[in-house]
């Protein structure tokens, strides 16, 4: 599990339209950094060392799983994409966009290129003052000191003024979604993401548990045979698991993802079983599913079957290599008559044919931003 730490970002700009930079700086550091859980009020502040147009000046506090060399990285390439090229500047100049990582928990690191706490947050009031507004009693780790007496301390005589604008804060999954379901077929990727998005996030996380399946190999030699103690076994161990998880938040869990949803049984069902077996099946299916919580987003990835062959391949499970391309065709069409029977769930497909959630950050992000965008009907 990845460790989530609180940082503090200070960041200034006085070029262009300065709102419109820092709001963009804001979305990205929450795209690829984080989420920020504060953002201070715009203050206004003359231009420190140089003539030029006023500042403004923010601070923001973020929570992430990133390193503090990650951070860097992401700061100097969220600057880059504003229009800042560092290595041209000398000194003190006009900036369309500043982003300094003042404090990084409380750690305290000396690297060549970084140094946190930073060094000048001390001695600005443009800096101390915005990260006074949401961090007053933290302490900084080479001062000892609260921020609030490190700015009663700070000798700089400058004016800090405090305007009225207004910078959205993004929300994130946590504040948008109690339970998250997210789906696809075999190889499709969806215990990846859920994996990735219950690290980022602290989120509970419900697992299938098709690996304590006994019949699960068994059905793939003989698939007749087997097809309707396997497809029982699955709905009454899916039943129990989210029964039980769902019923049950854990206290230091902000919200659960599952990378899979009850009905997704009776897709595979559908496969698989004759029609009378069938018959059977859903009434037993039909009982159970009136008693499970449903999710806030129903999330399904859509892999075309060659990338599914693919990944399947690659995980190297025994009893899945002899899965046939017309096999995943059935359970993707299965998926589909599902997703348009069932309007009442907050269905999202997301083709993720083209990407590399797992080992592409931006891919990643990608698939995160369609979640948190995603608009219920």
């Amino acid at each position: 599990m990845k460790i989530v730490r609180t940082s503090y970002l200070s960041l200034g700009t006085n070029l262009g339209h300065r709102i419109d930079n820092l709001q963009y700086a804001i979305d990205e550091i929450n795209n690829s950094m984080g989420h920020i859980r504060k953002i201070s009020s715009v203050y206004k502040s003359k231009s420190w060392g140089f003539e030029g147009e006023d500042f403004y000046n923010i601070c923001l506090e973020i929570s992430s799983s990133l390193s503090p060399e990650k951070m860097l990285k992401s700061v100097l390439h969220i600057e880059q994409k504003l229009g800042r090229l560092r290595h041209a500047q000398k000194g003190y100049n006009n900036r369309i966009i500043d982003i300094d990582i003042l404090l990084f928990d409380d750690e305290i690191i000396f690297y060549n290129d970084l140094k946190v706490p930073h060094p000048e947050m001390l001695k600005r009031k443009f800096v101390l003052v915005p990260l006074t507004e949401i961090a007053p009693n933290v302490i900084h780790p080479i001062a000892k000191k609260t921020v609030l007496i490190c700015l009663q301390n700070c000798a700089d005589d400058g004016v800090i003024e405090k305007t009225d604008a207004l910078l959205k804060r993004p929300i994130s999954l946590v504040e948008k979604y109690n339970y998250i379901a997210i789906e696809g077929n075999i190889g499709s990727g969806k215990t990846s993401l859920a994996n990735k998005i219950g690290d980022d996030y602290n989120a509970k996380l419900v697992l299938e548990r098709f690996a304590d399946n006994p019949f699960l190999p068994k059905f793939y030699a003989d698939e007749e045979r087997y097809a309707f103690p396997l497809e029982m076994s699955f709905l009454a161990d899916r039943y129990h698991q989210l029964t039980d998880d769902l019923a049950q938040f854990d206290l230091f869990k902000n919200f659960i993802v599952s990378d899979y949803f009850i009905f997704k049984s009776l897709i595979f069902a559908q496969v698989t079983l004759p029609k009378e077996e069938y018959s059977l099946y859903r009434k037993m299916f039909d009982i159970m599913y009136k008693e499970i919580s449903k999710p806030d987003v129903y999330v399904f990835l859509y892999q075309n079957t060659d990338r599914l062959i693919e990944n399947i391949k690659k995980r190297g499970r025994d009893y899945e290599q002899n899965i046939q391309a017309d096999y995943l065709d059935k359970i993707h069409k299965g998926y589909l008559q599902f997703i348009k029977s069932k309007e009442e769930l907050n269905t999202l497909m997301i083709d993720v044919s083209e990407l590399d959630f797992v080992n592409n950050e931006s891919d990643y992000r990608i698939v995160l931003k369609q979640i948190l965008d995603f608009k219920s009907d």
